[in-house]
């Protein structure tokens, strides 16, 4: 504060209830080669109702990813979805030629035919299943004798003047699974440029931009909107492909564009693969940011072998090249499950799984809680494994980094290892500390940059201190770690530090231990002896 220049009183306020603030634990991430949806960008999902509606259901390209993302939403409530738009896909458009808009920002830089008025929001053959009706003053009285059109009944009244009325229509029944079915509507909105409707634009290309799920139009092309035609118009969209389904290797080398530091996201999913290159993509990202963790799986060559002790065999070739980090999580096998949307039974990869078990445990428990075992290491919708490993194969994957996913009879299917994908014996070579030391360092580092520009004294260490103390207390009495000590002091905050600007703060933890070994001794003893002479007090 400045200095007063005559008598009087300054009044000031300062704010010394800086706290740790909780961060984010259970946000899963993915990216598949889904049918529909906008793309390259990532969009949150809370549920799988969410994921069928914005990214339609999967296909037989498709439903890999789909199928580990809607794993995943099984146990947690946050996944954030990136949708890979492979070569060769585009929007189907009324004039049948197909143009590429991948998503909302990239609207303005579609180029659209003149015959094209109308476009799929979307790329992906989906968009061919649509049509757009626009219906005039003229035509809205008959309607009902059209059997192509909606009735009138679809809207209150007839619009008048430059008004009109535009229904989105499934006309072959892929996106509803009903042929004719109304997807939306817009009543009345106006052909002129600059209308407006309760203090919003009414402008018929800024409503369908602005609100339609399902439909683009553009400012250019838009002959059959504006005229009065006694016939309505119908516009079939066509001319959209799927494009060429996106490899593994495409999957995962896109996380890397997918999921930069500025997109909060803790469980990385990776797609199934048979090449530890793929894995390692993924790995390397989680890697990179130090604030999340990578699930990777092993891919089909651990299903359908000849004998367990071959997938056992496979899924240790494939782990024995996957990078040495504790920032990784390695499953043991692909799993067997349902997929409602086409009555078949598909093979996926079991990262979802494993990463909807972190997320559970941060639900049920604590993130420095293990996921695996009886309490919280469950599967959920597991029809079968490729394979369920026995004592002795348990031990060998173990040593191999990974985490063995067995069906015990009349148990249930459980992941029975909590390793990271560390090979150097550490405390971070299981999960569970791993994930401790993310939260302390993401929710610490969040706090501690309110301390940069300010002055490199015993008042500002102190706060840092004061800041920090009571929240690993909180953690400590949570059971996350076992003893701590905050350093921040003139001991490491010598002349030499301050002269260079720096601020260092050391803080030491002793993590809390998952048990991963059992010993029973059962002892027996002779009737006469007291308990006390064997084991003392």
């Amino acid at each position: 504060m400045g200095f007063l220049v005559s008598p009087g009183v300054e009044v000031n306020e300062i704010d010394l209830t800086n706290v740790i603030p909780a961060v984010s634990t259970s946000i899963g991430g993915i990216i598949g080669n889904f049918q529909w949806g906008p793309g390259e960008q990532v969009v949150s999902i809370g549920s799988e109702k969410d994921l069928v509606a914005l990214f339609g259901k999967p296909n037989d390209d498709t439903y890999e990813q789909w199928l580990q993302a809607a794993a995943f939403l099984q146990y947690g409530n946050s996944l954030k979805v990136y949708r890979y738009i492979p070569t060769g896909a585009g929007n189907a458009t009324a004039s049948g030629t197909a143009i590429t808009i991948k998503n909302a920002d990239g609207l303005e830089g579609a180029v659209f035919g003149q015959d094209d008025s109308f476009a799929a929001r979307y790329p992906g053959a989906l968009g061919n299943s649509l049509k757009v009706e626009v219906y005039t003053p003229s035509n809205f009285s008959t309607m009902e004798t059209d059997t192509d059109v909606l009735s009138r009944g679809s809207f209150d009244s007839a619009p008048a003047g430059s008004e009109r009325h535009i229904a989105v229509v499934d006309e072959d029944g892929d996106i509803s699974g009903t042929a004719g079915t109304i997807l939306e509507t817009f009543a009345f909105v106006d052909t002129t440029v600059g209308a407006k409707k309760d203090g919003a634009s009414n402008y018929y290309i800024d409503v369908i931009n602005s609100q339609s799920a399902y439909v683009y139009t553009d400012k250019d092309a838009h002959g059959d909107i504006t005229t009065d035609a006694s016939d309505s118009v119908e516009l079939t969209l066509s001319g959209a492909a799927d494009g060429t389904a996106g490899t593994s290797t495409q999957l995962s080398t896109a996380y890397t564009t997918a999921f930069s530091d500025d997109v909060d996201v803790n469980l990385l999913i990776a797609p199934a693969s048979n090449t530890s290159s793929d894995s390692n993509s993924v790995i390397t990202v989680a890697e990179t940011r130090r604030d999340c963790v990578a699930i990777v799986s092993p891919g089909d060559d651990t299903k359908l072998q000849s004998d367990t002790a071959t997938a056992v065999g496979n899924a240790i070739t494939w782990a024995d090249s996957v990078t040495s980090s504790s920032y990784g999580i390695l499953g043991s096998t692909m799993v067997y499950v349902y997929d409602k949307y086409n009555d078949k039974y598909r093979w996926i990869g079991c990262a979802g799984h494993i990463a909807g078990l972190c997320a559970n445990t941060d639900d049920v428990a604590e993130p420095w809680f293990s996921p695996a075992g009886y309490n919280r290491g469950q599967f959920r919708g597991i029809v079968k494994l490729g394979y369920s490993p026995n004592q002795v194969q348990r031990d060998d994957l173990y040593k191999k980094r990974v985490n063995p996913i067995v069906s015990f009879p009349g148990q249930g299917t459980v992941l029975f290892g909590d390793k990271t994908a560390l090979s150097k014996p550490s405390a971070f070579d299981r999960i569970n500390v791993r994930r401790l030391f993310i939260v302390l360092e993401k929710a610490i580092s969040t706090a501690a940059k309110y301390q940069l520009f300010e002055l490199n004294d015993e008042f500002t260490r102190a706060m840092f201190r004061n800041m920090t103390e009571p929240f690993l207390r909180d953690v400590k009495g949570r059971r996350g770690i076992y003893d701590f000590a905050v350093i921040c002091d003139e001991t490491n905050n010598t002349g030499e530090v301050i002269d260079t600007n720096r601020f260092v703060a050391d803080i030491y933890i002793k993590p809390a231990r998952s048990i991963n070994f059992i010993t029973l001794n059962f002892i027996a003893t002779r009737t006469g002896v007291e308990f006390s002479e064997i084991v003392g007090k």
